[in-house]
């Protein structure tokens, strides 16, 4: 299902994304018998760009899965993961500098990470939508076609401060919710779908939220709380952390934040969004008795 423009705008870029509602309890995370996931001890070069993209080292991780290509131009999970590292560099240089235009206009790298973004998120939403129509269900399809599609969202509403996107929002939508119906333990998806609750409960008025089909932000808190519990892949269980992490940051939960915030800075010590967190935030001194 898709819809044409909206005379509004969701002014958010966010990294990377879950809900659908849980049946799972989530475990105490203060719990001792709580451990995260290994990391995968054998290393090979998607693994290894991956790690290079949850380091925070962007370019390096774009320029890895560049260096895959040879085998598979057509492999989602490296096109989604360099359209992730192309967003995250714009948005580092774009966001937080004034004026959408003046920023884009004083950004001499912007145009060709752009381009390169574009092309990726057009090769990956024509490879997806392809894979869809030979079969409606197909779980590896839908959910690339959603994340990349919200890969694409983002960085439109976001640093290029642009108001477009919305087939591509409805098309998201639809894939990921597709998804959950037949795989509702499906981590990454989960994370992706309560991105979308929180971007249209949190940058809304509520005229567009209900246009935009609603959203909750704590129900989206929710679930990905529960999808950082759930057993999952090492990256798949890092994708809902670090979401995890960046909703507490934005609720104000310091104290819960600072506790994710730890966990993946061990996991990713040369992060230094992660590392800055930490030092800012150290721990609460017990009240004097």
């Amino acid at each position: 299902m898709r819809r044409t423009a909206l005379c509004c705008s969701l002014a958010v870029a966010l990294a990377g994304g879950t809900p659908a509602p849980a049946a799972e309890r989530m475990p105490e995370r203060q719990s001792a018998a709580w451990q995260d996931p290994a990391p995968p001890a054998e290393s090979n070069a998607l693994a290894d760009a991956q790690r290079l993209f949850y380091n925070g080292h962007y370019p390096e991780a774009a320029a890895a899965a560049v260096a895959l290509r040879a085998s598979d131009t057509d492999d989602l999970a490296n096109i989604e993961l360099r359209t992730s590292a192309l967003l995250f560099q714009l948005r580092g240089l774009l966001d937080g500098r004034g004026n959408a235009k003046a920023a884009w206009d004083a950004c001499a790298s912007c145009p060709e990470l752009l381009a390169a973004f574009s092309d990726d998120i057009h090769r990956g939403q024509t490879r997806t939508r392809a894979m869809l129509e030979a079969n409606p269900k197909d779980p590896v399809a839908l959910f690339f076609l959603g994340k990349l599609d919200l890969n694409y969202i983002w960085l439109q509403l976001g640093p290029l401060g642009h108001r477009t996107g919305w087939n591509e929002y409805w098309e998201a939508r639809h894939s990921l919710d597709t998804l959950l119906e037949d795989h509702p333990r499906h981590v990454r998806a989960r994370v992706a779908r309560a991105w979308i609750d929180y971007i249209v409960a949190t940058r809304t008025p509520w005229g567009t939220r209900w246009l935009l089909g609603g959203g909750n932000r704590k129900q989206a808190l929710a679930s990905v709380r529960e999808a950082a519990a759930l057993d999952a892949e090492f990256f798949a269980h890092v994708e809902a952390e670090f979401a995890l992490w960046e909703m507490l940051v934005r609720e104000r939960e310091g104290a819960q934040a600072r506790e994710v915030a730890h966990r993946l800075g061990r996991l990713f010590p040369e992060n230094r969004q992660v590392a800055a967190f930490i030092s800012a935030h150290p721990p609460e001194r017990p009240a004097p008795r």
